[in-house]
């Protein structure tokens, strides 16, 4: 299918954050409210169920991004306003990268439907707040979730944040089918960085049920199992420390730090 024009439909790729409305942006509201149409996971919509009273309402499952797309841009062609939701930030991980690519397929011309990101606070940024500091210099995110990327390209590229001495967020840490990775991912930084390096697990950011662990590198092993797809682990860098139940990361080199 290619691009219809003489329509006027819009999309809003919405972030609606970690969970609790409370830490829904006041634009992605308004996104919401204007839109005549919600897309999204069945448990994002759960998430903002309140707030979508009235719209007509499409809930799909895991796995179903592209039909996610494709079901947006088919409303946003027929003339409707339409909010497709990720939980975090539509751009990071979300479904930004899904709806533009069906649009690109359909060689969309940039301007009809017009499409507007509504920026959410991610999980990334939700757990460092939990923890403490630990972002204060580079850092990176990586998922670990081999389904659409190959595993050897995210061994490489874990190897390079260890190499550079990024912090990092690991994404998708694990399920119940990929038990490995993050036990690999491990291995890789620990050629890089001391055992003793903080680590933040954190699960359900500002949602109920929030869980918080701060561990170090080497012992990570025992508390892979507590780590699920609903989970953010922060690995420190070389200057990471821990102090008062937190973990910092100081804003520069230069800066002293304490060690535990």
């Amino acid at each position: 299918m290619t691009n219809q024009p003489g329509k006027t439909g819009k999309i809003y790729l919405v972030g609606i954050g970690p969970g609790d409305a409370e830490y829904l942006a006041p634009a992605a509201n308004n996104a919401l409210a204007k839109s005549d149409v919600i897309i999204g996971f069945r448990a994002y919509i759960e998430q903002i169920d309140g707030l979508i009273a009235g719209k007509d309402v499409v809930s799909m499952e895991l796995g179903q991004e592209l039909e996610r797309a494709a079901a947006a841009v088919d409303s946003a062609y027929a003339g409707k306003t339409v909010a497709v939701v990720s939980s975090g930030d539509a751009g990071i991980y979300g479904m930004s990268g899904p709806v533009f690519r069906v649009l690109t397929d359909r060689d969309w011309d940039g301007q009809s439907p017009e499409v507007v990101t509504v920026p959410g606070v991610s999980a990334m940024q939700a757990a460092a707040a939990v923890l403490g500091s630990p972002l204060m210099q580079d850092f990176c995110a990586i998922s670990l979730s081999d389904l659409l990327t190959p595993w050897e390209k995210i061994r490489g590229r874990l190897q390079a944040a260890g190499q550079g001495d990024f912090v990092v967020a690991l994404y998708n840490p694990r399920s119940q089918r990929r038990q490995s990775q993050l036990l690999e991912a491990r291995e890789i930084l620990l050629k890089h960085r001391p055992g003793t390096t903080p680590v933040g697990i954190v699960g359900d950011a500002f949602r109920p049920g929030q869980r918080v662990k701060i561990t170090s590198l080497q012992d990570l092993e025992k508390d892979a199992k507590s780590v699920d797809m609903v989970t953010i682990v922060v690995i420190g860098n070389s200057t990471t420390y821990l102090h008062g139940g937190k973990v910092i990361t100081p804003r520069g080199y230069e800066e002293k730090t304490k060690k535990i």
